[in-house]
């Protein structure tokens, strides 16, 4: 059975998942009896082992798949009509044939964005991301991190209200990771975007969120969750309390508990 440690309910729900079952036609069973809000303006961690749902999970929430079963609802309007969505994936995904100005404009162009308009969103968005020097140059000449930055800066250029993120800097070096984790919190208080960010980490999980949900291994339900309830801005001094360790001790002690139940 899930538990909840220290968990209110979140504020203005801005979507509900109930019930929800989803199967693929190759009989995989990705999720049963998930259950989900997710709070306006929240930043939520999905959390668990390879397999158990989580990008599926985002998925769903994307529309970019529909449940077998549940439903899924939304309060002020449905995204699709009435608001963006932004996904970022694990990859960044950029044309390489094409400028990193012109990757983060993609989207305004398919949505035909006036070209001075988007031209000058493309640039504030550049700056917000730290590449502001880089408009010009192609994706072959970024670093790993650099293209992550791009593809942020591409899933903002709508100005969504929620981010979807699944485990984008899940292939960073160690060092990478730490500075992005950090930029992106800015990111989030600069915008006041809703985030539901998909990590295998126990660590980056508890670092970045105000709520972390463990999922159980497939079917992925939820197993556990905890609020992080220790104010922001959060940097080293958080990174290394005796109160992250803790809660990272909590958040880990949840997770093996479903990974131990399924052997």
């Amino acid at each position: 059975m899930g538990t909840k440690v220290n968990q209110p309910a979140p504020p203005s729900p801005v979507a509900r998942l109930r019930g929800i079952e989803k199967t693929f036609p190759n009989g995989t069973h990705a999720l049963a009896e998930f259950d989900l809000d997710i709070g306006s303006g929240e930043f939520l961690s999905l959390l668990g082992p390879s397999g158990c749902g989580k990008s599926t999970a985002l998925r769903l929430i994307a529309g970019l798949t529909q449940p077998t079963a549940g439903s899924i609802a939304w309060f002020g309007g449905e995204p699709a009509r009435d608001r963006a969505i932004g996904f970022v994936f694990q990859e960044p995904t950029l044309m390489p044939w094409t400028t990193v100005a012109a990757n983060v404009a993609l989207p305004l162009r398919l949505k035909r964005v006036a070209r001075p308009k988007a031209a000058s969103r493309v640039a504030a968005l550049l700056e917000r991301v730290g590449l502001a020097a880089f408009g010009d140059a192609y994706p072959r000449e970024l670093s790993g991190g650099m293209k992550m930055r791009v593809s942020i800066a591409r899933a903002l250029a709508t100005d969504p209200d929620m981010l979807l993120m699944d485990e984008p800097f899940a292939a960073l070096d160690e060092s990478n990771r730490f500075k992005l984790n950090n930029d992106l919190l800015d990111l989030w208080h600069a915008l006041g975007k809703t985030v539901v960010f998909v990590t295998h980490s126990v660590f980056e999980s508890v670092y970045l969120s105000q709520r972390v949900v463990v999922l159980s291994p497939r079917p992925g339900r939820v197993f556990a969750e905890f609020t992080i309830d220790t104010p922001y801005p959060r940097g080293e001094s958080f990174r290394t309390s005796s109160e992250y360790a803790a809660y990272c001790r909590e958040v880990a002690t949840a997770l093996s508990g479903p990974v131990g139940g399924e052997s």
